[in-house]
């Protein structure tokens, strides 16, 4: 049934983890790694990875975050930058800052507290769906204008169809038709 058991599986390109803060330690200062790295533990400092990283549940992280992609399931106080890669933040997750990435998902009870900002994407839906809505309106727009246009010209017609020597459109003239009255 849906829902009844919920995926933890990650991302293979994560799985091959080379460097990892286990859980206890704590890193004063900034950690730079190329591999993909797993902190279960506390860094207090900026962290530069150039392949995946992982927070898991009990890690924590004081300062900026810079990665190809990015798992947070812990704690990460700071802007998360991964511009060619995504951010995925679990239901456990808590993210205090602002995130630029070209992806981005948020589990259900998550805490994000921030801005994001999606790049390498050439258009959003949202511009997408406002040049639809433009469009859109610049047509019906240019439709009631020529409706109107149409309706005064009628209008105009029977109007000279009317005055026309006092006749109207049967050939009768006014004053007949007001005789009948």
């Amino acid at each position: 049934m849906f829902g009844s058991r919920k995926d933890n599986s990650v991302d293979p390109a994560l799985e091959q983890v080379g460097t990892i803060i286990g859980p206890g330690a704590v890193l004063d200062g900034p950690l730079t790694t190329k591999d993909s790295t797993r902190i279960d533990g506390t860094v207090k400092g900026n962290v530069t990875i150039s392949g995946a990283l992982i927070v898991g549940g009990e890690g924590k992280i004081t300062g900026t975050v810079s990665a190809v992609n990015a798992y947070i399931a812990g704690e990460v106080t700071g802007n998360i930058s991964a511009p060619a890669g995504k951010v995925e933040i679990s239901d456990t997750g808590k993210v205090i800052g602002d995130v630029t990435c070209k992806g981005i998902i948020i589990d259900e009870n998550a805490v994000f507290q921030g801005k994001c900002d999606m790049v390498g994407v050439e258009k959003s839906s949202a511009e997408i769906a406002k040049e639809r809505a433009a469009s859109d309106k610049e047509g019906s727009s240019e439709n009631k204008e020529g409706e109107s246009k149409d309706n005064e010209s009628k209008d105009g017609e029977s109007k000279d169809n009317e005055s026309k020597d006092g006749e109207s459109k049967d050939g009768e003239s006014k004053e007949n038709t007001e005789e009948k009255k």
